[in-house]
């Protein structure tokens, strides 16, 4: 896990089928395996995940503190705390992250922008050969 906070629960599903038209705005956590064409936004209040499946497809903004993105993105994404991009990932639009983690395989079509403070909360890693 990225950070030490408990994760959110995860309290809504957008099913594969189902498609909304217009924004959606969540608590907590939400994942989406339809379509939404909108924008989706995680409410300030509380740390929130949105997990976007391989078989989802979003045409909109999206801004939450951890998203994790395995389908089709079409809009900005704005990850205020860790973008996750899974293999199957196809993101066309800018990219704001504090922390990326991207698969081989994922891709990208747009600008990625780290978000300030976002190199300075990482762990030091140190070298194994180091510690004799």
């Amino acid at each position: 896990m990225f950070n030490k906070k408990k994760q959110p629960p995860i309290k809504s599903l957008i099913a594969q089928g189902t498609r909304i038209e217009g924004h959606v705005l969540f608590h907590d956590g939400l994942r989406i395996d339809g379509e939404v064409v909108g924008d989706i936004r995680a409410s300030d209040e509380k740390p929130s995940i949105l997990v976007v499946s391989e078989v989802a497809t979003v045409t909109g903004q999206i801004h939450a503190d951890h998203v994790i993105i395995n389908g089709h993105v079409k809009g900005p994404v704005l990850a205020f705390d860790l973008l996750e991009l899974q293999p199957k990932a196809r993101i066309e639009g800018d990219v704001s992250y504090k922390a990326l983690e991207m698969h081989q395989g994922a891709t990208i079509s747009g600008q990625l922008k780290p978000m300030a403070g976002g190199l300075d909360d990482k762990p030091t890693l140190k070298l194994a050969a180091n510690n004799g």
